[in-house]
């Protein structure tokens, strides 16, 4: 059997036997009104409401779309959502398992369809992003001839994953990580609406909260635990989803931990102080209930790219690369992998040689600012490159560092207020060492100023 007709057969089983469906299947939205979250993509008159033709704008320029976001948060929903409001075949393939000629063959059954029957189709392609360049390249001739609308799914940056021919014909949709509020008005539906729990079951308020920390932004991931919490409590009797029964049922405990609290910042704190400390055993302890309780991965990585420069510094001059990487890499892979990425960075930084001089010497200069020392940038530092500046005296007399032996060119660059202050008082620890004998050379140098 061709696997586009496979597909079919399995959404029209689904259909009949809905009880038989797993609850996240169950609770698909049938019209883009029910999707969860995104409402930047469901405004009136968005490219994604043109693309099924509402809102009275006709349908979209494209014929083929991606969609970029984290897991679970219903790229595959949105792409059934349009094949069912257009009335169109919905064929779903995954680059994991399918090949060219997979591709070909729904390829072929949709212009057999479009031909035989005037029946179009939606080929949804989830993690486009593991197809190879030449796999991408099978697609194209699909949606320039419009044999297919294309709908491709990724978890990855597009403009590093997908090819530009495939970019430049698809219009590109990015999605937003699903809000605690929309995650709970969801497991609220699921838990009242016939295709869902129908009513059987209340769910307590701390098992509500948990089931939402455990989701992390995840549609798929809540309502699977969810289902298994039922179950389990219907098999004791029980006439309530209670935060034990969630915590047995899903062998995860219950983390306190509250993203807009007290806690929140605690739990931050002890993390960034650990690292400080160089206790990297303790700062993996509070990394792993930052993540457990569903913090926000770019949270995290704005902290450890703070903590690389407030208490590393130049002692360790790889610090903040790291941390920035680490930041970019969290961007574009999410969760759960970002786990990792997190973790390399902070074991890492906190078994970086520490240092708060770069800290302490912006601090000290800040200050004196604020306290008025600044006065008049020397005449022979300003800017003497427009007419009549050599007339008012400036850049006469600069020294070209790059003219003089060693690079150093002895002259004042401070303002009088500040001249011969000290800011920046590097360690002896890591690679500031070198530094801190540097800077006491260059001092020495620039103290011979003649004038």
């Amino acid at each position: 059997m061709e696997p586009d007709l496979f597909t079919a057969a399995a959404e029209e089983r689904r259909e009949k036997d809905p009880s038989g469906s797993p609850l996240a299947v169950r609770m698909r939205p049938r019209t883009l009104d029910e999707v969860v979250g995104q409402q930047h993509l469901l405004k009136p008159g968005s490219p994604l409401r043109r693309l099924v033709g509402e809102a009275g704008g006709g349908p979209a320029g494209a014929s083929s779309v991606i969609l970029w976001g984290p897991p679970g948060i219903g790229k595959t929903t949105l792409a059934y959502v349009v094949s069912q409001a257009t009335d169109k075949r919905f064929v779903e393939l995954s680059a994991i398992t399918a090949g060219v000629k997979e591709v070909r063959a729904v390829i072929d059954g949709a212009r057999r369809a479009a031909g035989g029957f005037g029946k179009e189709t939606v080929l949804f392609l989830d993690e486009i992003h593991r197809f190879s360049k030449a796999q991408q390249d099978s697609l194209l001739p699909a949606v320039e001839n419009r044999w297919v609308t294309l709908i491709a799914a990724t978890t990855e940056n597009p403009y590093f994953s997908v090819i530009s021919p495939l970019l430049s014909r698809s219009l590109l949709l990015t999605l937003e990580p699903l809000t605690d509020d929309d995650l709970r008005g969801l497991l609220r539906r699921a838990l009242t609406e016939e295709r869902g729990l129908g009513g059987a079951l209340e769910l307590s308020s701390e098992a509500e909260a948990h089931l939402l920390r455990i989701a992390g932004g995840d549609a798929r991931r809540a309502l699977t635990a969810l289902e298994a919490a039922a179950g389990a409590a219907l098999d004791k009797g029980e006439q309530e989803v209670s935060l034990a029964t969630v915590e047995e049922t899903v062998d995860r405990a219950a983390v306190t931990y509250d993203r807009d609290g007290d806690q929140h910042y605690d739990v931050a704190s002890a993390l960034i102080k650990s690292i400080r400390g160089s206790d990297v055993d303790a700062a993996l302890h509070y990394l792993a209930r930052m993540i457990e309780a569903g913090e926000d991965p770019r949270f995290i990585a704005r902290r450890l790219m703070i903590s690389a420069s407030e208490d590393i510094g130049l002692a360790d001059p790889t610090a903040l690369p790291t941390a920035v990487a680490a930041a970019q890499a969290v961007a574009m892979i999410g969760f759960p992998e970002a786990a990792l990425t997190l973790s390399h960075a902070t074991i890492a930084l906190a078994l970086a040689p520490k240092s708060n001089a770069a800290t302490t010497a912006i601090a000290a200069a800040r200050q004196d600012v604020r306290n008025g020392l600044a006065g008049p940038v020397p005449a022979h530092l300003r800017d003497g490159h427009y007419k009549g500046a050599a007339e008012l005296g400036h850049a006469q007399g600069y020294v070209y560092p790059h003219d003089v032996p060693g690079g150093i060119a002895a002259q004042q660059y401070a303002p009088d207020a500040v001249q011969g202050r000290r800011y920046y008082e590097p360690t002896r620890y890591g690679a500031e060492a070198r530094y801190a004998d540097v800077v006491d050379r260059v001092r020495a140098r620039l103290r011979d100023d003649p004038r």
